[in-house]
């Protein structure tokens, strides 16, 4: 029976956590649709008084990105500002061919009259955040731009930004992340869809109450006096955009988040190359957790409430353990609540999940909504959608986990890129791209044995208990079948 307590305890735990997680997404989108009612109007610049116009700088920090470069410098060059006022740095650490094909383009760029540098270093020493700090000791702007490689930032976009920073408490204006290849294939719809969540809900949410949010790394602009007053970039962290949100918050800088401003850019067509993203992504929201947690419990200058909803943000992907403990334990808890009689009632108690997901369902259908539209069609495919992205989501649990668990005890590791790919349509093939990760992880290995273990739970509802079986478990068991076979079989292929 100690087991068979443990197992318990720590089932209802993890469910605990996730239904916690999930208050806080619905108290985000109550934030979220009282700020749309109140929208106000955006700050302009009079762009004929060149005393009112800031100088700006656009970095792009680049690493052995052969594939999107020209595509890049092209886009950016037809930025529509004064471009005596525009500085270009491409922070470019390649080791690659690329480097050369860069150096030519920049080249080109410079004869037109754009001011356009680039800027090298000897090592790639705090990779990202090493490249952003180098560059930020010559950049001439006042104001900092910084765009991924994959990015396609519109011509007016600094028009249609800079103008916010009117308000000189504000250290950072964000803009909403769009897709160029959302239809590409099922991977890129469900990465789509949840990164639509966290730029409408939860960056909305968030910032429409004061709360903290992140610079997401990309598509968004930087008061330069900011950064340094924060303490620059710091590459102790695999993301160091969330290291320096927090810390330039906690200095009391504000941040705008614009959701009206979209920034496309693509989304990785091959599961390794999301399987890097999402490991870098999840490994440093838990190494950030250890950094600012205490930082912001601390803070005297912050609400509770505030604290709170830090404290779930910092812990994110901290959600993909409590989802993966929850799915493993589940088939136990199956076999337990049917061997004991006087437990029965308690796992009426224990639907936590089942009350978490119809939340999550509702928070999602108004992001949804908000990009794509209503009626009754668009609701039955964003319900397809939305079950497609919660097995996925569980299939990543396991690469999530692992990540998480490194984060939090401190275990370093290198800043691996994603590979871009400059691939929108069915018809281009990503077979040749030379960055593609040709080693199978282990851990796939492990997510084909989680396959068979959550249908072996599918049999199990057939067989537990006296009246023909118990299927409260059996939709569970079903996604989760699904999720990790979608990766454990896609992992396979990717490698092809």
């Amino acid at each position: 029976m100690i087991l068979e307590s443990l197992i318990i305890v720590v089932y209802s735990v993890a469910l605990l956590l996730i239904f916690m997680y999930a208050l806080a997404q619905l108290n985000l989108l109550f934030n979220y649709l009282s700020a749309r009612k109140h929208h106000k109007n955006s700050p302009t610049f009079d762009f004929s008084k060149e005393e009112e116009i800031p100088y700006v700088t656009i970095q792009l920090p680049v690493y052995n990105e052969l594939y999107v470069m020209d595509r890049l410098l092209s886009n950016i060059a037809e930025m529509d500002y004064p471009k005596e006022k525009l500085e270009i740095q491409v922070l470019d650490d390649s080791t690659d061919e690329s480097f050369e094909e860069t150096a030519k383009h920049i080249e080109a760029l410079r004869k037109t009259g754009l001011d356009i540098q680039h800027v090298t270093r000897k090592t790639r020493e705090g990779f990202k955040a090493g490249a952003l700090k180098e560059g930020l000791k010559i950049a001439k702007g006042e104001y900092i731009a910084i765009f991924d490689a994959d990015f396609l930032p519109k011509k007016n976009w600094l028009k249609n930004t800079i103008p916010y920073f009117k308000d000189e408490e504000i250290g950072v204006v964000q803009t909403r992340w769009g897709h160029l290849n959302r239809d590409y294939s099922i991977l890129t719809r469900v990465q789509a869809f949840a990164l639509d969540a966290h730029f409408t809900l939860e960056q909305v949410g968030r910032n429409s109450k004061g709360h903290f949010i992140n610079f997401n790394g990309t598509a968004g602009v930087w008061r330069k006096e900011c950064i340094l007053d924060a303490g620059n970039w710091e590459g102790d962290t695999l993301t160091e955009d969330l290291d320096l949100s927090y810390r330039a918050q906690l200095k009391n800088w504000k941040f705008k988040y614009l959701e009206e401003v979209e920034t496309p850019a693509e989304l990785p067509v091959v599961i390794s190359a999301a399987r890097s993203q999402q490991f870098r992504w999840n490994k440093g929201g838990a190494e950030n957790f250890q950094k600012m947690a205490w930082r912001v419990f601390k803070s005297k200058d912050i609400s509770i409430k505030t604290k709170i909803h830090s404290f779930l943000h910092l812990l994110n992907s901290t959600m993909f353990l409590n989802i993966l403990i929850v799915a493993i334990l589940s088939i136990p808890m199956l076999y337990i609540k049917n061997e004991y009689e006087h437990l029965k009632m308690y796992f009426y108690v224990m639907s936590f999940f089942v009350i978490s997901t119809i939340i999550f369902f509702i928070c999602y259908w108004f992001t949804y909504k908000s990009i794509y539209g209503g009626g009754f069609k668009r609701f039955l495919k964003y319900s397809a959608m939305f079950f497609t992205f919660f097995s996925v989501a569980m299939g990543f649990s396991l690469h999530n986990s692992i990540a998480v668990l490194e984060g939090h005890f401190g275990k370093k590791s290198e800043f691996i890129r994603t590979p871009k790919f400059n691939i929108s349509s069915l018809k281009e093939s990503w077979k040749g791209n030379k960055y593609i990760t040709k080693n199978i992880s282990p851990n796939v290995i492990i997510e084909g044995i989680l396959m068979l273990y959550f249908a072996f739970g599918m049999y199990s509802a057939f067989i537990v208990g006296d009246q023909g079986g118990d299927f409260g478990l059996f939709p569970f068991h079903l996604m989760l079948c699904v999720g990790f076979g979608f990766v454990f079989f896609k992992s396979l292929t990717s490698k092809a």
